[in-house]
């Protein structure tokens, strides 16, 4: 059967708890007892039955999708294939009328989870059900969260509209119409998180050194 690719909110907010629930276990073993219609409530999403049919069709998209990472690291290039969620299991109950699962179990990738124990950045839980709506406010608010600490102190990085667009203009026809959409979104982010740091002009981002949506301490969200 031809799933297609996940998209949206719903399997953003998905990984999320997944990678909390692995980093705060020690464990890419990821078991959610219980209803599909409390789990879906822990991300902060409606409970209607739309609602739910629809997050287990993203659940069994993210399950089969393939992934594929690359970066630049001391001037070396490198390319990842790898798979997030590597098993998923869901189990229905008895009554085929039921808009709830009894149980949820997944598995994440040796090397997702591996990459999560290295680059793990908090962020607050209260922050993503606010923004949960929002696919775009969803990325913006966990890039921020992983790219402005990393700035040096003292130091900036420009990044350009330009960049910007490749990374998360999917969906728009043009640069000056993302630029628009972005803006508005990165005012909800600032909401949420206070303490981003980083002017904008028409050529692009300045970004300056920041603190973590919430101590470094914790690990990631705590979802419940």
């Amino acid at each position: 059967m031809d799933l297609g690719l996940p998209y949206g909110e719903k399997p953003r907010l998905v990984l999320i708890h997944l990678a909390s629930e692995a980093i705060r276990n020690g464990n890419p073993v990821v078991d959610v007892e219980g209803s599909m219609t409390a789990f879906t409530r822990s991300l902060g999403m409606e409970t209607n039955g739309q609602q739910i049919k629809d997050l287990k069709a993203q659940l069994s998209r993210l399950a089969a999708a393939t992934v594929r990472m690359g970066m630049v690291q001391h001037g070396r290039a490198y390319q990842v294939n790898t798979q997030i969620v590597t098993a998923f299991d869901l189990w229905y109950p008895d009554d085929p009328g039921a808009a709830s699962a009894v149980a949820f179990h997944s598995q994440l990738g040796l090397e997702f989870f591996q990459s999560l124990g290295r680059h793990a950045v908090p962020l607050d839980h209260r922050a993503v059900r606010a923004i949960a709506h929002s696919s775009l406010a969803l990325d913006t608010y966990t890039w921020l969260a992983q790219r402005l600490h990393r700035v040096h102190i003292g130091n900036t990085q420009f990044i350009t509209w330009a960049a910007m667009y490749d990374q998360f203009g999917q969906g728009f026809a043009r640069v000056r119409d993302f630029r628009r959409q972005f803006l508005k979104t990165l005012t909800q982010v600032k909401c949420v998180y206070p303490d981003a740091k980083l002017d904008m002009d028409e050529k692009g981002l300045t970004l300056f050194n920041s603190q973590t949506p919430v101590p470094s301490k914790y690990t990631l969200v705590d979802a419940n």
